[in-house]
């Protein structure tokens, strides 16, 4: 039995649109990156991009169980000293949703190029419009 390689050009990509309201951040976040990477198609490659565009919608609305929104911090730092910047998750909700769950999402994907490459497909909006309507988005139905 012969192992089959998937090649970039030959990949048929759909698009997909998910719902995060009222859904838990890394629950949603792990299945938006398994398809953004591919994992759910048969061809799937691990060194090629055999993944699909994903858009979600309703990123406000996701949901930090337990105490997380209040003890849970997002963090970088400036590398200079004493440049960690930190802010509570409930405050990054808040003022930016998208980059919070475009944040969860990317550290669930590989790192370098072919990470950065997927990370590309995904599309996040604050609230239930999005302007991909040409793309004729099939809804996503999520596993939790």
């Amino acid at each position: 039995m012969k192992s089959y390689i998937a090649k970039a050009e030959q990949i048929e990509r759909k698009w997909y649109i998910v719902d995060a309201a009222g859904r838990p951040l890394g629950r949603v976040a792990s299945q938006v990156a398994s398809v953004l990477r591919g994992k759910h198609k048969p061809i799937f490659t691990p060194h090629v991009d055999t993944g699909d565009f994903v858009i979600v919608i309703n990123s406000e609305k996701v949901l930090l169980t337990g105490k997380k929104l209040d003890q849970k911090m997002m963090r970088h730092h400036s590398l200079y000293p004493g440049g960690l910047k930190e802010t509570p998750y409930r405050e990054a909700l808040n003022k930016k949703p998208e980059f919070v769950f475009e944040e969860a999402v990317r550290r669930m994907l590989p790192k370098g190029v072919l990470g950065r490459k997927m990370l590309k497909k995904l599309k996040v909006y604050r609230g239930a419009e999005h302007n991909n309507e040409a793309q004729k988005p099939e809804v996503l139905e999520l596993k939790y």
